[in-house]
């Protein structure tokens, strides 16, 4: 771990070498004030030596602004190292979040990443500017005020070194209780940001129907428990604080004892003692620094292991011998195709099927029966356990993952939108696309006459996952945007399930013309819209368990029939036995 943390400091040498000579002389020219003070007391003073006297305060001020000088350095250039430190960390953590599969969203909430992406950053930010500067530079100065109380006297420097390694024994004993009480804080605060995100989210749903009583009882959860964590975190730190501040008081009743004694004896005289006394504190304020640092140091140590957690995630990777797709034909087969979401329990199972090129081929059945599963599987979202999926003729993992995606476009029934213009969400189909295209895309969807009716057409800001947009705008502007990346294949996964009758039928008009000429695979509740598909597969438990055209489902009266004639009850009125059919 510690070697991953090193590399972020490589890019940083230059900075981070001046910032440790620079805190390295603010260490030494510390102890200019001691030594003159000891001066003063033994020679300046009692030779009466004014002109003497003058020059040390002199030398002193020039220190101190030479000092002030290097302080600002390393505050300002220190910081901005740590800054730029966890921007490169950032970085790292969000291109890798991109390569990650479809599965590590599925069991991970966004608000708990967000927190990794933001708090943890930040205290390894800090971490990195001061963790170096606080054990490196602290272990030069405590050396450095060694040596120099040595000069004044040896054996009462040895009595106050001797408390250290009591110090340090209890720094080890309550590291591991701070450790985890640090830890568990930042679960806390995790949850308590995926709680805020998922509330925020869904502020509509609650006000339509009264629930902030209960979002703010989810809330106080999560709130809670985030209470109790900083309980057992600050608990900790005053034991550790309470434990440490008392040993580090031991260093001045050791001097104050020690020095007594050995003036009395003979073995000091009153300047060095005095000297002694003032200069102490170069020894105990880098130690003092070094068991203070701990906080900051589990603080940041915890966020870099959760960091490490994301880095560590195994990302979506192409095979070996994958090559890249370039334009293809459209013509899909599954063979034998199984998959499950936890190796245990089969969403799929031994799913075969043709679809030519060019075809409308739709998947029908009950929620939960697998439909929107086989949609994943074909942009390779998910790894298959069994089978295989061919376009083409060639495994779909014989292809890169960019270039599949590249022929595939997808509508759903969830629109995502972006906070951005419309401009910029319809050419995420085709970032490179002229402005001409764009609106060439918007006009096939059948949404360009009202972008010219917003206020900066084009340029106009939809606001947060497209909530200035009604339903079906959002849906025609998702489907300008795979007309801009014009796919081979096209998949329609309950597209128009979300809308009512009359926007349905406008929208299907725009859809319609969308798979012209290319493969589809429509999911659909509505049975209505894929009658002249050129073959319909009822999915049930994960089984085909009917697959035919329109009209050769319907002749066999099976599950297909069964459904189509409870949709349309309301108009079936000359075969009332229809009603009576067990759908499964």
């Amino acid at each position: 771990m510690l070697k991953r943390f090193i590399r972020y400091y490589r890019p940083e040498r230059k900075i981070f070498v001046l910032d440790m000579l620079a805190s390295l002389m603010i260490s030494m020219l510390g102890l200019t004030f001691p030594i003159m003070t000891r001066r003063m007391l033994n020679t300046y003073i009692p030779d009466k030596n004014v002109r003497m006297i003058i020059l040390a305060a002199v030398i002193v001020l020039v220190m101190y602004a030479i000092r002030a000088f290097l302080q600002f350095f390393i505050q300002y250039e220190g910081h901005m190292m740590g800054t730029r430190i966890q921007a490169e960390m950032r970085r790292d953590m969000f291109d890798h979040l991109e390569t990650l599969p479809y599965k590590y969203y599925d069991n991970h909430e966004t608000g708990k990443i967000m927190s990794r992406m933001t708090n943890d950053l930040q205290d390894i930010s800090e971490l990195a500017h001061h963790g170096p500067e606080n054990i490196i530079i602290s272990t030069i100065t405590i050396i450095l005020s060694l040596i120099y109380l040595c000069t004044i006297n040896v054996w009462l420097t040895l009595l106050v070194f001797a408390c250290v390694p009591i110090l340090f024994l209890i720094t080890l004993m309550l590291q591991k209780k701070m450790r985890k009480a640090f830890a568990e804080s930042r679960k806390a605060i995790a949850e308590i940001n995926a709680s805020v995100e998922s509330s925020v989210q869904g502020i509509r749903v609650t006000k339509a129907y009264n629930n902030a009583a209960k979002e703010r009882e989810k809330f106080e959860i999560g709130n809670e428990h985030y209470i109790e964590a900083r309980r057992l975190g600050f608990k900790a730190m005053g034991q550790f604080g309470a434990s440490t501040q008392f040993v580090t008081n031991l260093f001045n009743i050791v001097v104050l004892l020690g020095g007594g004694l050995f003036m009395y004896a003979g073995k000091i005289d009153f300047a060095d003692l005095s000297a002694f006394f003032l200069s102490v504190n170069l020894f105990i304020n880098p130690v003092t620094t070094l068991i203070n640092f701990m906080e900051q140091y589990q603080n940041g140590v915890t966020g870099f292991e959760r960091f490490i957690e994301i880095l560590d995630e195994k990302p979506e990777t192409d095979d070996e011998e994958a090559r890249d797709a370039g334009e293809l034909l459209g013509e899909i087969e599954f063979q034998d195709v199984s998959y499950s979401f936890d190796d245990k329990n089969e969403v799929l199972e031994h799913i075969s099927m043709k679809i030519g090129r060019g075809r409308k081929y739709a998947l029908v059945g009950p929620s939960g029966g697998g439909k929107t599963t086989i949609c994943h599987l074909l942009p390779h979202f998910y790894d298959i356990q069994e089978g295989k999926i061919l376009i083409d003729g060639k495994d779909i993992r014989s292809y890169t993952m960019e270039s599949l995606r590249r022929n595939i476009g997808i509508v759903q029934q969830d629109i995502y939108l972006f906070n951005a213009s419309v401009r910029d969400n319809i050419l995420y189909g085709r970032l490179d696309a002229t402005d001409e295209e764009v609106i060439e895309a918007a006009k096939r969807a059948n949404i360009h006459d009202y972008i010219l009716q917003m206020p900066q057409g084009y340029d106009t800001e939809i606001g947060e996952r497209g909530v200035r947009l009604s339903g079906g705008q959002k849906q025609r502007l998702s489907i300008a945007r795979v007309f801009l990346k014009d796919p081979a294949i096209l998949i329609l996964d309950e597209a128009t399930s979300a809308l009512d009758n009359t926007t349905e039928l406008l929208i299907q008009q725009s859809l319609d013309e969308l798979c012209r000429g290319r493969t589809t695979i429509v999911v659909a509740h509505r049975l209505s819209t894929i009658k002249n598909a050129d073959e319909i597969a009822v999915i049930s438990r994960g089984h085909i368990v009917e697959q035919g055209t329109h009209e050769q489902l319907m002749q066999k009266n099976g599950e297909y029939a069964a459904l189509y004639r409870l949709q349309f009850r309301d108009q079936d009125t000359e075969n009332p036995e229809a009603l009576s059919i067990d759908i499964g």
